[in-house]
């Protein structure tokens, strides 16, 4: 075994029915992990997964589970029904599934009456990563380091974005706004009907998701902040711009058309499917990405053979008042304080 090689592991990774998701399954199946998804239709996971040459669920190397991120009462159930099922603890956690919805005219709900891109990008993994903490830190995934084998650190991984962090180009677009928690009057008061936003102003379907995405890159750092003490490794990534993702099928054709081929010829930034899945397993399973904080980017312009780097974050992600309020306020919404 080559030097700072570490043996697969066992991963949950959510959103895996199209994109990055099913592609960063198929990356790390090919690794030889042992993959369980978690989806609104575990159905539509199996046959995405078949489809692209996976293995069957009912094989031990890839396993469906069912879980609704926007519905915390199936969070909760999805958790109860992985741990029955593991039989070892987990080694990564995959904080990939997301909803964009650009075109509401006014919120859609969750079933706890939240609104739905908030609920499920933020609050469903919240509560996902707070149920699974003491089972991931129990990880003992081996490595070769050298002469000896070692143990290598259990990983929490988020997907982030770039339009998230106005350190980068992408998160400065004022169109629809950029991501900003404002004084966080929305969270404050509960974040149900008629609130639809952090900040409690008037609902902007765009600008709901990116604000849901920096909820997920603060509560990254957060996590980073509060464990330092536990063998988990937190960290995200923003692997490229995958513009032809399911991500974007709530956006007008003319953009999902058009969105690709300016990422391509216009801003350099497009990444394909694969690239970005087997960005996300890097990540996840190799030695040099063992580092906790740090956000992981390969650029906003891709180049061949790009390596990674760790990539400077606004305030609005790492100010650490911001934070610990954000995470207080969830631990409410949740229901676990």
């Amino acid at each position: 075994m080559a030097s700072s090689q570490a043996a697969p592991g066992t991963v949950l990774i959510t959103g895996t029915t199209s994109g990055v998701g099913l592609y960063a399954t198929k990356a790390l199946v090919d690794r030889g992990w042992r993959v369980i998804t978690a989806n609104r239709s575990p159905l539509r996971a199996e046959a995405a997964a078949v489809k692209l040459g996976l293995p069957s669920g009912r094989s031990r190397q890839l396993k469906h589970l069912l879980m609704d991120l926007g519905d915390l009462e199936s969070v909760k159930e999805g958790v109860k029904n992985l741990l029955k099922y593991l039989d070892e603890p987990l080694d990564a956690l995959v904080c990939n599934a997301a909803v964009y919805l650009p075109r509401l005219s006014k919120p859609q709900r969750s079933a706890q009456g939240y609104e739905i891109s908030m609920a499920t990008n933020h609050f469903g993994h919240f509560l996902l990563i707070q149920l699974l903490l003491e089972n991931l830190s129990n990880s003992r995934r081996p490595v070769w380091v050298g002469r000896s084998w070692g143990i290598e650190p259990p990983r929490m991984v988020m997907l982030g974005t770039v339009t998230a962090n106005y350190k980068e180009l992408g998160g400065k677009i004022p169109i629809p706004a950029p991501a900003d928690l404002g004084d966080l009057s929305g969270l404050e008061q509960g974040f149900r009907d008629p609130i639809s936003m952090a900040n409690g102003k008037r609902f902007k379907p765009g600008k709901a998701y990116k604000d849901s995405k920096l909820c997920n890159m603060i509560t990254t750092q957060e996590l980073d902040r509060r464990f330092k003490d536990s063998p988990i490794l937190f960290s995200s990534l923003y692997p490229g711009c995958v513009a032809n993702t399911k991500l974007f099928r709530n956006t007008p054709k003319l953009f999902q058309w058009l969105f690709p081929w300016f990422q391509k010829l216009i801003t350099g930034g497009f990444v394909s499917q694969e690239l970005a899945g087997e960005r996300v397993a890097q990540v996840v399973s190799d030695p040099e990405f063992g580092l906790s904080g740090v956000h992981w980017s390969w650029g906003n312009r891709q180049r061949k053979n790009r390596q990674q780097f760790s990539q400077e974050l606004s305030e609005r992600v790492t100010d650490p008042k911001t934070s610990r309020r954000v995470w207080e306020l969830t631990m409410e919404i949740v229901g676990l304080k």
